[in-house]
């Protein structure tokens, strides 16, 4: 029993730094106008995917080691899994792609990579996740 509270005081302290951590990253591009550029953009999805994956996962393992139990779906399980990597992987392809524009081709970089184009991104990876995970499960 003291290895499972040891077990939910550590999650519960893993949780709280991720959620601060997290929470301060989506403050500070939302409050600062000097942030609002695409690169910028694109982390504060991966900090609100983060969000999500914490906020998912930690709390069931939290309960789990409280209450002694090991249950979840198989289904919940491939569904969680699937959606926060495969949106991880389409951010982090996208985030790449902001790289090289903004190493390779500086000049082109406004027009490459202007608001509306990084909405339509970021929106097609948290789309490709959704499907993914509906697809398979």
């Amino acid at each position: 029993r003291e290895l499972q509270l040891l077990h939910f005081w550590l999650f519960l302290g893993i949780y709280l730094a991720a959620l601060l951590g997290n929470g301060l990253i989506v403050t500070t591009i939302a409050c600062d106008q000097h942030l609002h550029t695409p690169m910028y953009f694109f982390l504060l999805n991966l900090a609100l995917l983060d969000l999500g994956t914490i906020c998912t996962i930690v709390p069931k393992s939290m309960a789990n080691s409280l209450w002694n139990t090991r249950a979840i779906s198989y289904q919940g399980c491939t569904a969680q899994v699937l959606m926060f990597v495969r949106v991880e992987l389409s951010l982090l392809t996208v985030m790449s792609y902001d790289c090289y524009v903004a190493i390779c081709k500086p000049l082109h970089y406004g027009t490459l990579l202007n608001s509306t184009d990084c909405v339509h991104m970021a929106a097609a990876a948290w789309a490709t996740g959704f499907l993914c995970a509906v697809i398979h499960i």
